[in-house]
């Protein structure tokens, strides 16, 4: 696949559907769709887990700042990834903190799961949400960012 910077409207592959034409690398309202039901479904269900949890109230909050420390950070590492893509300058020493936080959040939720008094299929419930949220959210940011760069070159 050639680089976004080489293409020319003669190179360009255009999908067409009929009258109208669709750019490949435009994501599709299903596509959105979908990520942005798959982000609500792991934050609702990862909070309604904690709400519904037998465990005391800083532990509810402990498990709630890793969710969304997780979220801000994978959201982070995306950006910086996809402008050090694009050619945008990104420091050394964000895109390490991006990551080491990532990294961070997934560590502290797997020490605190492991030495939790729940039962392994409420460990595994909050396991799964959480990468479903981390997830999701790559996805969106992605999104809401391919989106943004399409509404533009329209205008």
């Amino acid at each position: 696949m050639e680089p976004l910077q080489n293409r020319t409207e003669e190179t360009s592959s255009i999908l067409k559907h009929g009258d109208r034409t669709r750019n490949p690398f435009k994501p599709t309202p299903a596509f959105i769709g979908a990520s942005w039901f798959a982000l609500l479904v792991g934050i609702t269900g990862y909070c309604i887990g904690l709400w519904n949890a037998d465990i005391q109230l800083n532990e509810k909050g402990y498990y709630f700042t890793i969710l969304l420390f997780g979220l801000f950070a994978v959201i982070s590492v995306q950006k910086s990834v996809r402008d050090r893509a694009e050619g945008l300058t990104v420091s050394n020493l964000y895109y390490g903190i991006s990551w080491f936080a990532t990294i961070a959040a997934m560590v502290l939720l797997t020490i605190g799961l492991w030495n939790a008094g729940l039962a392994r299929s409420e460990k595994g419930f909050y396991a799964m949400a959480f990468c479903l949220s981390m997830f999701s959210a790559i996805a969106v940011q992605k999104n809401t960012r391919d989106a943004k760069m399409f509404e533009d070159k329209e205008l």
